[in-house]
């Protein structure tokens, strides 16, 4: 006669899973407050620091050559001067049509930037193109028509720098400036705040920002001394 194993009180049979069924995972638990804060920082700080690498770079270099004015690289200068006569029509009665002066120095000169400065004093009237490096200053005659233009071109670090400065831009490039101020605010908002969720780090990291903050305003309140 064959002897039976001994069965187990304790041991439970294996239930056995139809075959294709999956197990169903445990429902995830909803992500808090902080770690959702914390997503949204990294999320921030990863595209707006993306979308600035450029406009941080531009500034970066340029903020270092305007620092530097007597660097000789890129600051050459070309100054020349040109004459013409106005077509009839500039002015009448006193009266100075200063669109079609601005267009018609454009197309005999080859002048740009922006026309401003427009003024007219007894015989004698002025205008002046500004761009970033670039100064055309105009004299007319108001009884001839004849004018003399002196035009300054300066070199690629002087354009650079008057980007830099928001100098004779415009408003589109100063839009840009107003823009990139902002993304920047929140490249460094967003970075201090996910400083905040690392631990490990933390102490340390703010500490480094307390004392590097500090030198930057003792030498602040030194330059102003």
């Amino acid at each position: 006669m064959t002897s039976r194993p001994p069965v187990s009180l304790t041991a439970k049979p294996e239930a056995q899973k139809p075959e294709g069924v999956r197990t169903p995972r445990p429902a995830s638990r909803p992500r808090t407050l902080k770690a959702r804060s914390h997503v949204w920082l990294r999320w921030l700080h990863t595209y707006t620091s993306m979308i600035s690498l450029l406009v941080v770079l531009f500034f970066a270099l340029t903020g270092i050559t305007l620092n530097h004015p007597d660097w000789a690289f890129g600051n050459s200068e070309i100054k020349r001067e040109v004459t013409g006569t106005l077509p009839a029509g500039w002015i009448t009665a006193g009266k100075v049509d200063w669109l079609n002066v601005a267009e018609d120095l454009r197309a005999q000169q080859g002048l740009h930037g922006r026309a401003e400065e427009p003024r007219v004093d007894g015989t004698e009237a002025s205008i002046s193109f500004l761009g970033p490096g670039y100064s055309a200053d105009t004299v007319i005659d108001t009884q001839t028509g004849k004018y003399s233009t002196n035009i300054l071109a300066q070199g690629g670090v002087a354009v650079l720098n008057d980007l830099h400065r928001g100098r004779d831009t415009g408003g589109a490039w100063n839009w840009l400036i107003d823009v990139s101020g902002g993304v920047l605010t929140l490249v460094a908002v967003t970075g201090i705040g996910i400083l905040l969720y690392l631990r490990k780090t933390r102490t340390q990291a703010l500490a480094v920002m307390g004392v590097a903050s500090l030198i930057v305003l003792l030498l602040g309140w030194r330059a102003l001394g």
